[in-house]
């Protein structure tokens, strides 16, 4: 294709120099020369940068940002070319083209918008998950003449697929308000628990109803943001979850003090305040979750979020990113073939064992953290103010392993940290006496609590390698049958298996995977690169392979 002449050049630079302000400036549609695309990928914003002051490569402002994508190959273009029934086509544009100041505008717009309501309502998730652990600090358990039980996990790993299904046929942006509000109202009938039955009643019901919640809102995300954007915006996501952890324990600080208030229990109070501040975000969530960038327009907003300008970018920018966006609508339901085909995807198999098994090491000691300091002779309250230490060091520990996860960029090893953090922690509290040092149990519980939580990381690679997550909850009902009564309360026999199954997560579990997946991909090299041009476009034109079955395509490890 030839170059633009010097006068065409000299008028688009004229144009993108002088558009300092979205508002004011409009989206040049026209342009169809990709001489002025940019080849290499966007520079994220990196934590490891931030910290040690090193300044980012600068850019002309406005200067062309648009990204080379297939969608600049004619011959490519049509294999990739989102469905007509697309939510967002009527804005996406091959041949737009826009600046650095206009691109770094829109995702600011979207950081307020869209992503902070996301974080406050995944906040309210967390409160409502981890009020059980606070209201055994107030002798709920006994009050109920119960013990410790996995019911929850079991509705909340039966609820995961169903409702990714019913999110994919409503939309996230109206299942994921409904699914506040109905765990909401579940948490504050919790009130009136009078025994064992209407507590396991309640909690599979507020399993059902919190099950996919975590998936649909990720989904959501995927709609604004674009893969190098994301990862960034998973760890606020997650640090998020904790700062709502030290709140909630804050939280629980006062109102367990309500113990006796109309001859009610403290926990009781509890569930119905923390319900009724959920109840409220939840609420307030079905006027803040538009379904897209392009339908933000209603009529409590009837100027919208975005420009038309936007508007364009907004979806011209994700499909460049990612064409896979375009292959199904926002209203478009899951088929049975369709989870059959993801099902016997043997390639993510891998990744659906690190997610049956990450987790389980740190989960029993942080599940049975405050049944434990009550009977080592911690009080209530204190009890509730002595979970913050390892909430707050699991920010810390969070953040630095973003920087790292940026520094070295690798996932298996980055992701195997968390297991290595708690395998030393978990020897140690196996090797205490019969009765500890109070202190020194604390102390040891609260620094394997504070392991750097490498979830956020693991949901990007399952998403760049077209996994899932909903294995994750089926490790937490394996974790939660580790610790059982007869092994109370110093829990020998249940550390022994967690350390087993820590050892064999950092030592054969994540090496074996990455090993695997570059395998992989140099078995794909090699056919791919022998192939000349004209057999890669037949191949674009015949194949039946989809996503990560695709020659071309390569897995993240």
């Amino acid at each position: 294709m030839s170059s633009p002449s010097p006068n065409e050049k000299s008028a688009r630079d004229s144009k993108a120099s002088s558009t300092s302000d979205l508002s004011k400036t409009k989206v040049d549609t026209k342009l169809s020369s990709v001489a002025d695309l940019v080849d290499e990928e966007p520079t994220p914003f990196r934590w490891a940068d931030w910290l040690t002051g090193r300044k980012r490569q600068q850019v002309d402002l406005d200067s062309i940002a648009t990204q080379r994508s297939v969608y600049d190959d004619p011959s490519l273009a049509k294999h990739y070319w989102p469905k007509s029934d697309y939510e967002n086509i009527h804005r996406f544009d091959p041949d737009a083209r826009w600046t650095y100041r206009q691109e770094k505008s829109l995702v600011r717009k979207i950081d307020w918008k869209v992503m902070l309501w996301a974080a406050i309502s995944f906040s309210a998730l967390n409160l409502d998950r981890g009020n059980l652990t606070q209201a055994n600090t107030d002798n709920f358990l006994p009050d109920l003449g119960m013990t410790t039980n996995c019911v929850f996990r079991l509705a909340f790993l039966s609820a995961e697929l169903p409702s990714q299904m019913v999110s994919k046929r409503l939309g996230p942006d109206v299942w994921i308000p409904i699914q506040m509000c109905l765990w909401s109202i579940i948490t504050m009938v919790q009130f009136f628990l009078n025994g064992r039955t209407s507590f396991l009643v309640c909690r599979a019901l507020l399993g059902f109803a919190q099950g996919g919640f975590i998936p649909d809102l990720i989904l959501y995300l995927s709609y604004f943001y674009t893969k190098n954007e994301l990862p960034l915006r998973l760890t606020l996501f997650w640090i998020s979850m904790h700062v709502c952890t030290i709140l909630g324990s804050f939280l629980a600080f006062g109102v367990l003090r309500m113990r006796g208030i109309l001859g009610r229990a403290g926990w009781r109070w509890l569930f119905l305040v923390e319900g009724g501040i959920t109840l409220i975000v939840g609420i307030a969530t079905f006027f803040r979750m538009p379904p897209g960038p392009t339908q933000t327009k209603t009529w409590f907003r009837p100027k919208g979020w975005f420009t038309e300008e936007e508007e364009v970018i907004a979806v011209s920018r994700i499909l460049r990113d990612d064409p896979s966006k375009g292959d199904m609508h926002n209203r478009q339901a899951l088929t049975p073939r369709k989870l059959w085909r993801a099902l016997c995807d043997y390639d993510l198999w891998p990744l659906y064992i690190i997610g049956l098994l990450f987790g389980i090491p740190a989960t029993p000691p942080a599940q049975y953290l405050t049944l434990s300091l009550r009977n080592l002779g911690f009080g209530t309250l204190q009890t509730n103010l002595l979970t913050i230490p390892s909430a707050a060091g699991t920010i810390v520990t969070m953040w630095i392993i973003a920087v790292i996860s940026e520094t070295v960029h690798d996932r298996a090893y980055v992701s195997m940290i968390e297991d290595l953090w708690c395998l030393p922690f978990l020897i140690a509290l196996r090797t205490l006496p019969d009765s500890p040092n109070p202190w020194l149990f604390y102390g040891l519980a609260t620094a394997l609590l504070s392991y750097p939580y490498t979830h956020p990381i693991q949901v990007g690679w399952c998403s760049r390698n077209a996994g899932g997550v909903a294995s994750r909850t089926a490790s937490s009902i394996i974790a939660a049958n580790i610790y059982r009564k007869d092994d109370a309360p110093m829990y020998r026999r249940g550390n022994s298996w967690l350390i087993g199954i820590c050892a064999f997560n950092c030592f054969i579990l994540y090496p074996g995977v990455k090993q695997y997946y570059i395998w992989k991909n140099k078995s794909r090299s090699k056919i791919w690169d022998a192939m000349t041009p004209e057999q890669k476009a037949e191949y674009f034109a015949t194949t039946t392979d989809r996503g990560n079955r695709r020659l071309d395509f390569r897995f993240a490890h």
